[in-house]
C-alpha cells in the first residue's frame, strides 16, 4: 500500500477522464469570461485592469510581478484581454485532446491566474480559487508525454492524495462553516426554506423547489449535512466506500446544478470526485478503449514526475492548507512559524491553496437593486440585466455553467450599501457615458440612442410567488419598494 492507496489500484483511466473533464471546465471558464472581460476590466470597463496595474507598479516597483503575477504586465489592452481568454480556450482543447498535456495544464493555470489577478471583484469567487488550486495540482498529475495515452507515465500517488485532500477540504468545510457560524436557519434546519428564493441567480426549478413543504426542506438540510460532514471521511476509506462517497457527492452537486446557477463550480466538484474512483470502478469495456492492455501497468515506468518534485510540493500544500483551513474552521489565526508565514505570504498571489465554504450564513430576504435612467429626473426607465431578477414576469434562467459576473456582484451589492461597494458608482458612471462594453453586459438598454442625463439605483424586496398567484398573474416574482439605494447622479459638465 502506497500513501493509503493499495498497490493493486490503478488510476490511468480516472486520470484520463479527469483531465479531459478539467479541460472542458477550463474551456467553459475562458469562453464565459471572454464575452464579458472588456466590460468588466477593459479600458472602458467598470474596473479597468490598467488602473490596477498602475497602482501596483507605483507601490511595488520592480517586484510588481511577484505581488501580482499576471501576463497583463506585458499588455493590458482590450484586445490582449480577449486574446488571453480565447487563447486559453484553444489551450483547453489541447488538454481535452491530450496534446502536450503537462504544458497545456501549466499554461491554463497561468493564463487563468493572470485573469484572476486583474479581475478584482469580478473574479473573487471561491470557484475561481478552486479552479486555480485544481489546475495547479493537475500540472503535476498529467502524463509526461507529447500526445495520447502513455501507460509508462503513471499518475503520481502523492498528487492523487493531494487531490483527495482538496476534495475533503472543499466538502467538509462547506458543511462545517454552516454549523460553526451559529446561524439559526442551519441549526434549526430551516435554511432551505429561504435558499432557493434568496440565492444569487435562481433557476426555474428553484421556484418549484421553494414550494416544497417545510418538513421535506428540513429533511433535505439533514441529508446535505450528512453528505458534507460525514461522507468526506470515506474519501480515505476502501474503494467500495469511495464509490459510494463519489456517488453521494456528485448527486449533491447535480441537485445544486438544477436548482441554482453557480457557474462551473459544481462541475469542478464532480471532476474531483472522479479521482477517488480507481480504474476498476469503471466498466471494463469503456476503460479498455482507452487502456487496451491493462497488464502494462506492471511494466517499468519511464516518464513520470520525480519525487524530489512531488514530495516538496505535498509538504508545501499540506502546510499552507492546514493553516488556512484551520483558520477557516476555528475562526481564529492558527499558530505558525515565521518560515511558514513567510512562505504563505510569498505564495499567496499564486493561489495554489484556498479556503472554501459557501453560505455559512443563510440570507433570509432578497433585496434586489434596480438601476434606472431618466432624461428629466421625473420619468424613470429600468435597465434590464441578462440573468438577475428584474421584471417580475420573467422566468429565472438556466445560465450555468456560464458565469455572469456583473449579475452575481449585483447580488452582493444589494446585501451591503454603495459606500462599501466602490465599483457600483463606477458602473453607474459608465451607464452615463454610454460605454458600449458595459452596456453589452446588460439585456436591455432603455436609452439606445444617447445615454440618459440621470441614473439612480432603487432597492426592492423580491419574493417568489406561489402557485395560485403564478396561475392568476403569470408572475414568478412579487416585489416591494424598500428605499433608494444610490442617489441620483448626473454626468459632470464637460465630461
Amino acid at each position: 500500500m502506497i500513501l493509503g492507496i493499495p498497490e493493486t489500484e490503478t488510476y490511468y483511466f480516472s486520470r484520463w477522464l479527469f483531465l479531459r473533464f478539467l479541460g472542458v471546465i477550463y474551456l467553459i471558464a475562458f469562453l464565459s469570461l471572454g464575452v464579458q472581460i472588456t466590460g468588466l476590466v477593459g479600458q472602458d470597463g467598470i474596473l479597468p485592469a490598467k488602473e490596477l496595474l498602475g497602482m501596483v507598479q507605483a507601490i511595488a516597483g520592480s517586484s510588481s510581478f511577484w505581488k501580482l503575477p499576471t501576463i497583463f504586465w506585458l499588455n493590458a489592452s482590450d484586445f490582449f484581454l480577449q486574446f488571453v481568454c480565447f487563447g486559453g480556450a484553444v489551450v483547453s482543447i489541447c488538454l481535452i485532446l491530450g496534446f502536450v498535456p503537462a504544458l497545456a495544464a501549466f499554461l491554463l493555470w497561468f493564463l487563468y491566474l493572470s485573469l484572476f489577478n486583474v479581475g478584482q471583484e469580478f473574479l473573487s469567487f471561491q470557484w475561481d480559487i478552486l479552479l486555480l488550486e485544481t489546475g495547479f495540482l493537475a500540472v503535476f498529475f498529467t502524463p509526461l508525454v507529447w500526445k495520447g495515452v502513455d501507460r509508462s507515465s503513471p499518475p503520481s500517488r502523492i498528487v492523487l492524495m493531494l487531490f483527495w485532500w482538496l476534495l475533503f477540504r472543499l466538502m467538509f468545510s462547506s458543511g462545517f462553516v454552516k454549523l460553526a457560524s451559529g446561524d439559526e436557519t442551519w441549526r434549526f434546519l430551516t435554511a432551505l426554506n429561504y435558499h432557493y428564493e434568496t440565492q444569487p441567480i435562481p433557476s426555474p426549478i428553484s421556484w418549484y423547489a421553494h414550494q416544497i413543504p417545510d418538513v421535506l426542506q428540513s429533511f433535505s438540510v439533514l441529508a446535505m449535512f450528512f453528505i458534507e460532514l460525514v461522507t468526506p471521511f470515506f474519501i480515505f476509506a476502501s474503494a467500495k466506500c469511495r464509490r459510494a462517497c463519489a456517488a453521494l457527492l456528485a448527486l449533491l452537486q447535480l441537485l445544486i446544478i438544477i436548482t441554482g446557477n453557480y457557474g462551473f463550480f459544481n462541475l469542478l466538484a464532480i471532476a474531483l470526485c472522479l479521482l477517488i474512483l480507481d480504474d476498476a470502478s469503471w466498466p471494463a469495456f469503456v476503460r479498455r478503449k482507452i487502456i487496451p492492455d491493462e497488464r502494462v501497468v506492471n511494466a517499468p515506468t519511464r516518464r513520470k514526475w520525480a519525487r524530489w518534485i512531488t514530495i516538496p510540493l505535498a509538504v508545501v500544500i499540506l502546510l499552507l492548507s492546514l493553516v488556512q483551513t484551520g483558520g477557516r474552521l476555528t475562526g481564529r489565526r492558527v499558530p505558525a512559524s515565521k518560515a511558514v508565514i513567510s512562505l504563505r505570504n510569498f505564495l499567496a498571489p499564486f493561489y495554489i491553496t484556498g479556503t472554501y465554504g459557501l453560505f455559512a450564513v443563510m440570507t433570509t430576504s432578497r433585496p434586489e437593486i434596480i438601476v434606472e435612467g431618466s432624461n428629466d429626473g421625473e420619468n424613470w426607465m429600468e435597465y434590464e440585466f441578462k440573468y438577475k431578477a428584474g421584471a417580475v414576469d420573467r422566468s429565472p434562467p438556466f445560465v450555468a455553467p456560464h458565469m455572469p459576473r456583473l449579475d452575481w456582484q449585483m447580488w452582493f451589492a444589494a446585501l451591503s450599501n454603495y459606500q462599501r461597494t466602490p465599483w457600483f458608482g463606477r458602473f453607474l458612471e459608465k451607464l452615463l457615458e454610454g460605454s458600449p462594453q458595459v452596456l453589452g453586459l446588460l439585456s436591455r438598454n432603455p436609452f439606445p440612442g444617447l445615454p440618459p442625463k440621470f441614473v439612480r439605483a432603487v432597492l426592492y424586496d423580491y419574493r417568489f410567488t406561489d402557485f395560485s398567484a403564478r396561475k392568476k398573474e403569470g408572475h414568478w416574482w412579487k416585489r416591494k419598494y424598500i428605499r433608494l439605494y444610490y442617489p441620483v447622479v448626473a454626468m459632470r459638465d464637460g465630461s
